[in-house]
């Protein structure tokens, strides 16, 4: 993995150790700093591949550097690493256009094999947090509940409106062409202007505000 990596974290042995780690692995870790302010300086100025980022950080929390990062460097992939298991936090972090939230407990291996996972394009959630996830797409959230009151899809042209359905099924753009009957060039536009029209940064966030809001496949259900 030749990607630049940049740690973000106000714990010095954490830090230390994490970079360590890294490094012995063959990643290239650029820098490590412990604070928001010093981490978004270092993104501008080293212009790394990947952040590492904390959620719990005095002055300037984890969320506040991840839109700031997505602000200024949008293709910048950043990975939430912290001890938090709240579902807030889990759920902001992806809408966010976090690329990844793993957990501080992860073993060595397992966090370079996600950051593999993430260069090569995925959103990597922890494994522990995988029925957080769950429940939340499928409507246990209640801010969620309290979201269906609005339409944040109203600007949706009915193809993307249609694509947007089966992004929340989990199709690839492949699948999702070979379905409809279109090139994989023109699904890519077609997601590029739905999360455009959402504001949102990923995939993922745009698939789990399609799930939270009722959206639901019944043909390509009934098909599969």
């Amino acid at each position: 993995m030749n990607e630049k990596v940049l740690l973000i974290d106000d714990h010095t042995l954490f830090r230390a150790g994490l970079e360590d780690l890294l490094t012995r692995r063959g990643i290239r870790v650029v820098a490590a700093v412990g604070s928001g302010d010093e981490g978004l300086a270092a993104a501008l100025s080293l212009e790394p591949d990947i952040v590492l980022l904390d959620m719990r950080m005095p002055q300037m929390d984890g969320l506040s550097v991840l839109r700031q990062l997505r602000k200024n460097t949008p293709n910048l992939r950043v990975v939430m690493l912290t001890t938090s298991s709240n579902e807030n936090d889990l759920v902001e972090a992806l809408r966010s256009g976090a690329r990844g939230y793993l957990l501080k407990d992860i073993e060595p291996d397992e966090l370079v094999v996600a950051l593999r996972e993430i260069v090569a394009g995925k959103t990597v959630v922890a494994p522990e947090l995988a029925p957080v996830l769950a429940r939340v797409v499928q409507g246990g959230d209640a801010r969620a509940n309290e979201d269906k009151i609005a339409n944040p899809f109203s600007e949706l042209t009915p193809r993307e409106y249609e694509i947007l359905t089966l992004l929340a099924e989990g199709q690839s753009n492949k699948v999702i062409a070979r379905n409809l009957g279109i090139s994989d060039g023109t699904v890519k536009l077609h997601v590029k202007a739905i999360l455009r029209k959402l504001n949102v940064s990923s995939r993922i966030t745009a698939a789990v505000m399609a799930v939270e809001h009722g959206i639901r496949v019944e043909a390509a259900n009934a098909e599969n």
